[in-house]
């Protein structure tokens, strides 16, 4: 077993947090090699809140009333099998394959008496409505993430199911360029997550590409959907500061801070885009960069939002900031901004504190306990962290690897499935997250900036 190394700035920092709240998470999650010394040594600090999520600017109707999800990872106690263990990852993923199939969905209404609408869609659900309704992004986006599960499943040119499932939300990623509120030139900031749209399409309809998978017929539409994804997120870039955020300030041209939860991704498809001979604006990237590096604290946390760099003394505090500091350093990374080390300390720093992300799990509400946890943020850290590990040397990869599927089985429902939200229907975003999660070693792998200079693409 390789040794695993903590940066001890993080360690010290993040253990002392731990032992405040007196429930040390390595109860549960055993912290790498070197943090019982660390946590020894460590002293006690009394943890400071992070500063509150900023609310929905305009939320057209009420929150609905949902009775909470199941989501108790019962499932894990009915096997002893090891978490690596490849026929039981294997088998979880093609679960998850038959669940997401069986979820796929419309939320069309038929424009006349008996039309029958197919169902194309994996809609994303969350607190936010729009006219009391999912908003189109979460649609888009969500179709998109689950879409992109199917589509890297082993077998997938053999499976006549998914490829048909896979057309349909091309089919309907395609047709949604046209709504309205997917509009970059209608875009008036504010809460908006259109923004999700634009990243989770961009970022299949390239794997499309990469796969040679785009559905017969809609290569143009591929085409023209990829282009107007990049065309969108140069155009709703934060002014000034660059990045994207969702929780934007009231105005399209309105200054305001970058959220590291979407500049990452957005990003990351970007430099895919670039490396696949796309025409993404540099200025736009080099703006996104530096945004996220400013959201980068002094231990290696990330704020939830950032206008200016974070103070040396006052960095947001570690647990707050897990599920964000994993793809805040991946992008870096990969943009050359970040190194192994880094990656490393934002991993051990999920494993050790996981637990306040599990206390949030599945949660009514958003933004709340101690350190301002968000539900959505858990399956979301899994990715990263999954995709963090194929950073490490090859050597170091599989005890990460075991203890991160040990995590995802401990959480597995029932049915095979995940979800992290109080939304049942929000089990295909869940379930598509951690099954690509566990997929990871075999993922292609994510572009690099410095790869970005593949044939133009006219």
């Amino acid at each position: 077993m390789s040794r695993i190394h903590v940066p001890a700035l993080l360690v010290v920092l993040a253990l002392s947090a731990c032992a405040h709240n007196k429930k040390i998470v390595a109860e549960k999650s055993p912290a790498p090699t070197t943090a019982p010394e660390a946590a020894k040594a460590a002293k006690p600090v009394t943890p400071k809140p992070a500063e509150p999520a900023p609310a929905p600017a305009v939320v057209d109707s009420k929150t609905p009333e949902v009775k909470p999800v199941d989501a108790k990872g019962v499932a894990a106690h009915l096997d002893n099998r090891r978490p690596d263990d490849p026929t039981r990852i294997a088998e979880a993923i093609t679960k998850s394959v038959d669940l997401l199939l069986a979820k796929q969905e419309t939320m069309e209404k038929p424009k006349e008496e008996g039309q029958e609408i197919a169902r194309a869609e994996w809609p994303y659900e969350g607190v936010y409505r729009v006219g009391g309704q999912i908003p189109i992004g979460y649609r888009v986006g969500g179709t998109a993430l689950t879409a992109t599960c199917l589509l890297r499943a082993p077998d997938y040119d053999q499976d006549g199911r998914r490829k048909d499932a896979v057309a349909r939300a091309v089919k309907f990623i395609c047709d949604q360029t046209k709504h309205p509120l997917m509009s970059a030139d209608d875009y008036t900031g504010g809460y908006d997550v259109r923004g999700w749209g634009y990243t989770c399409a961009l970022g299949f309809f390239l794997e499309l590409k990469a796969a040679k998978a785009v559905p017969d017929g809609e290569a143009g539409r591929v085409e023209a959907t990829i282009k107007w994804a990049i065309d969108s997120l140069a155009k709703t870039e934060i002014k000034e500061v660059g990045g994207w955020n969702y929780a934007h300030s009231p105005g399209r041209d309105s200054v305001c801070a970058a959220s590291p939860f979407m500049t990452g991704p957005s990003l990351q498809a970007l430099f895919e885009a670039k490396k696949q001979g796309y025409a993404a604006d540099d200025g736009v990237i080099d703006r996104a960069i530096k945004s996220l590096e400013r959201c980068r604290g002094s231990t290696g946390s990330f704020a939830y939002a950032a206008q200016k760099e974070q103070r040396p003394d006052s960095p947001e505090m570690v647990p707050g900031s897990v599920g964000r500091m994993l793809v805040g350093e991946v992008t870096l990374y990969l943009a050359g901004k970040s190194d192994v080390a880094r990656i490393r300390g934002a991993l051990d720093a999920f494993i050790v504190h996981w637990d306040w992300l599990d206390q949030r799990r599945a949660k009514p509400g958003t933004h709340e306990g101690p350190y301002k946890i968000a539900p959505y943020y858990f399956y979301y850290a899994h990715y990263y962290a999954a995709q963090a590990i194929e950073m490490l040397p090859k050597g170091d990869r599989a005890e990460y690897r075991r203890r991160l599927a040990d995590l995802l089985f401990s959480v597995q429902m029932p049915d095979g499935g995940w979800n992290d939200r109080v939304f049942p229907r929000t089990s295909n975003y869940g379930t598509s997250m951690a099954a690509m999660s566990l997929m990871m070693p075999s993922a292609r792998a994510p572009a690099r900036l410095a790869e970005a200079a593949g044939p133009k693409v006219e």
